[in-house]
């Protein structure tokens, strides 16, 4: 940590009450074209958990989590709502701080998981004069304290299955799905999205011991019907599973997103009900304590390379995503 003098926890943003639901999804979509009627198809899932997201409570539990094991603060700032990167920038100049690593809530490389995030730093320091320079860390998608946070949480999971079930459950990792157009530039050689998270969920499964079978689907995806986007959709995906029970294990999510309670407790749960499949859904990594120790590891270690020009590049027409993109 000797090189930085903060940590700046970086995330998406989230409303915390009916009446922020609708300038939230405006703020997400602003100059993407998206229809009225979608903005109020998913403004009906908020309002349906009381219009508050659970985002930015999971990200102050894990703020007050993670510092007090470290010996700098810690600044929170989002992209999408309050508290915006820009004005914690602010206040973090303000502060005297100079240099600041950033611990951004998603793990995987892709222009939304990552570039979008670079992106947006830089033009909020560039609003602010004086704003301290602000490394992002690496992607940890395969770091041992995410890893083992996810494991036990599936491990847990498993235990809320009847007995008999518990050893032929089948494991269903889920990650936000994104257009094809962007998995296959995600990273600097392309196709790193997917690769990342296959290469995550074979590790959780290693974890849990023997050769339990998994696969790994999509949830989430919105846009133009026309637009390809990875592929199977969880829902379609428990349809045809030749499996007794299932887990799903959200691994493309560090903490619960609207998609996740919503798009799995409420959508995938339902149709599980409907074709008679037990399923439980594990907890995403939160305040995990192997997860908490995973931030302070990160900050030690050798600043990260920068990205090389082309990694993620924004699409040309950019996905049409109302909801939280990990």
């Amino acid at each position: 940590m000797g090189t930085y003098d903060a940590l700046l926890v970086v995330s998406f943003g989230g409303p915390e009450k009916p009446d922020d639901v609708m300038p939230f999804l405006e703020n997400v979509v602003r100059g993407r074209g998206i229809p009225r009627e979608r903005l109020l198809e998913v403004e009906a899932h908020y309002q349906r958990f009381g219009g508050a997201s659970p985002i930015n409570q999971q990200c102050r539990d894990l703020i007050a989590a993670v510092e007090p094991t470290l010996d700098i603060p810690v600044y929170w700032g989002n992209r999408n709502w309050h508290p915006y990167l820009e004005d914690t920038l602010r206040r973090m100049a303000a502060d005297g701080v100079r240099k600041a690593a950033a611990f951004v809530t998603a793990a995987y490389s892709s222009y939304s998981a990552c570039r979008q995030y670079l992106d947006d730093i830089a033009l909020a320091r560039a609003a602010v004069e004086g704003a301290p320079e602000v490394v992002k860390l690496r992607h940890y998608f395969d770091h041992p304290g995410f890893v083992a946070a996810m494991a036990d949480h599936t491990r847990e999971a498993l235990e809320r299955l009847p007995a008999g079930l518990r050893d032929s459950a089948r494991l269903v990792f889920t990650a936000h799905s994104i257009p094809l157009s962007m998995a296959r530039t995600a990273g600097p050689n392309g196709g790193a999205y997917e690769a990342q998270l296959r290469r995550t969920a074979a590790l959780v499964a290693a974890e849990l011991g023997g050769d339990r079978p998994w696969d790994l689907v999509w949830q989430s995806r919105s846009g133009a019907p026309h637009i390809p986007w990875l592929e199977p959709d969880v829902c379609d995906h428990l349809r045809v599973l030749d499996a007794p029970a299932a887990v799903l294990v959200p691994i493309g999510f560090v903490s619960d997103h609207m998609e996740v309670v919503y798009d799995l407790d409420v959508e995938a749960a339902e149709t599980a009900k409907e074709i008679g499949l037990p399923l439980v859904r594990a907890a995403t990594a939160g305040t995990h304590p192997r997860f908490v120790s995973m931030v302070g590891e990160l900050l030690a270690e050798p600043e990260p390379a920068r990205c090389p020009p082309g990694c993620c590049p924004a699409p040309l027409r950019r996905p049409a995503t109302a909801g939280e993109a990990r």
